[in-house]
């Protein structure tokens, strides 16, 4: 835990720790690009092989897809509290996405001409859910969900099995109730290079979204232009934003509610005008930090990626707070709607004591896969936007191409283009009908 104080002598230098990260983890890469080379040549054998060695199950093309009997079956096995709360998830991710969808339009710029845009869905994309330490029951429905507003037909989702071969059922029943058509039961990396590459027994896809560990993420900058992607992930963070009217054990709360997310490599940072918070918030911290079930993970997040630092006045902390760009920030202080509009990167921001990040996380209504590392300087989070071809659509009548017939024989003129310039010219020489 770094405790960085604004009359410190090295204040700038120390925040260097906080600024000096990245989404993307180089070390993974040739590794993974192994994996995906063989998944690539050799196809379901390599799935056969991979799941034996990095998930320590047995299976065969014919296991890899969850039948719907199990798929129906599962729902039985859910606790109701818990289905009702997927339930309350996908309503509310489903009523985000639909007010957020794009639409298409038109219009007449000049006489005889109109342009627009036209969105239409993709045809088939992936969605990858981890399971490791945790089944991500969310993330199958901050994913699969905006899919099916979108009104895409062929959801696909992997995840890791257990060494059974099972599959949580709580995550198959979200993924019914989220609108994915098709789930296999493969993760990683080479769960990853199914999807962009396909095989005998799992079709390609068209666009991989969803979080995952650095192997994951690796391999999405790996399979980049074989599929889309939404966006490239790492480690969680959040940075909170505070004056002397936040609660220094809701603040530690919430800090730690992202360390637990288990890589060890996640931050949690305090931005604060009042000096006396950075204390308390180190003794919550320390309290709190005790209570939990994940503490060797907590634990290596509280050695290294909390950062509790004073700023001069609310200007410097929100200026930090865009230099870092969180995937998530909060803001406690006394007027945090007018704090809010100064953010101008951040993957979510969640305004006020009474909205912490695991609302995002879970039910709020936006997506949870957001940019992280810095990345929300330059990318935006996932939204049902992105499950959209987008077209754009042009027409012009006779007399509007002949007004602008020169300036398109120009054009190509100056960049040597001959066709260009006849595709155009051709058609001065028609008679009008």
């Amino acid at each position: 835990m770094q405790v960085i104080r604004r009359r410190d002598d090295s204040w700038e230098a120390r925040l260097a720790g906080l600024f000096d990260r990245s989404a993307f983890d180089d070390a993974t890469d040739s590794a993974v690009a192994a994996i995906l080379d063989d998944v690539r040549q050799r196809g379901d054998a390599a799935l056969v092989d991979c799941a034996r060695r990095y998930d320590h199950v047995e299976l065969t093309p014919e296991t890899f897809r969850v039948p719907a009997a199990e798929m129906t079956a599962a729902a039985r096995r859910v606790h109701r509290e818990t289905r009702r709360a997927i339930q309350a998830a996908v309503r509310n991710l489903l009523a985000f996405a639909r007010q957020s969808r794009p639409r298409n339009w038109g219009f007449k710029p000049r006489p005889g001409v109109t342009a627009g845009e036209r969105f239409v869905p993709l045809s088939r994309v992936g969605c990858y859910v981890p399971g490791g330490t945790a089944p991500l029951i969310s993330t199958v429905v901050h994913t699969a969900t905006l899919a099916r507003a979108a009104g895409v037909p062929e959801i696909v989702m992997v995840t890791p099995p257990g060494p059974d071969g099972a599959i949580n059922p709580a995550l198959l029943y979200a993924a019914s109730l989220a609108g994915v058509t098709e789930v296999y039961r493969l993760g990683g990396v080479y769960a990853i290079g199914a999807l962009a590459y396909g095989t005998a027994s799992v079709r390609k896809v068209e666009k991989i979204v969803g979080p995952g560990n650095a192997y994951v993420t690796a391999a999405k900058r790996h399979v980049y232009g074989h599929v889309a992607l939404d966006l490239v992930a790492g480690p969680s963070e959040i940075l909170i934003l505070a004056d002397d009217s936040a609660d220094p054990a809701f603040i530690a709360a919430d800090m730690l509610s992202q360390a637990e997310h288990g890589s060890g490599r996640e931050q949690a940072v305090l931005v604060t005008t009042a000096a006396p918070l950075l204390d308390a918030v180190a003794a919550e911290l320390k309290a709190q930090s005790q209570l939990l079930g994940r503490s060797e993970c907590v634990q290596k997040v509280m050695d290294r990626g909390i950062f509790l630092i004073e700023a001069a006045d609310l200007t410097e902390a929100v200026a930090l707070a865009n230099r870092y760009a969180p995937e998530h920030l909060e803001i406690m202080t006394r007027r945090p709607e007018m704090l809010a509009r100064r953010i101008t990167c951040a993957g979510a921001v969640f305004v006020g004591a009474w909205t912490p990040e695991p609302v995002g996380d879970f039910v709020a209504g936006p997506s949870h896969v957001l940019p992280t590392g810095g990345a929300a300087r330059c990318f935006s989070g996932l939204t049902v936007g992105q499950f959209y071809r987008r077209l754009s659509v042009v027409r012009y009548d006779r007399r509007a191409l002949q007004r602008e017939m020169p300036h398109v024989a120009r054009f190509a003129a100056e960049e040597g283009l001959d066709a260009h310039g006849r595709s155009v010219s051709i058609r001065a020489r028609k008679p009008s009908a």
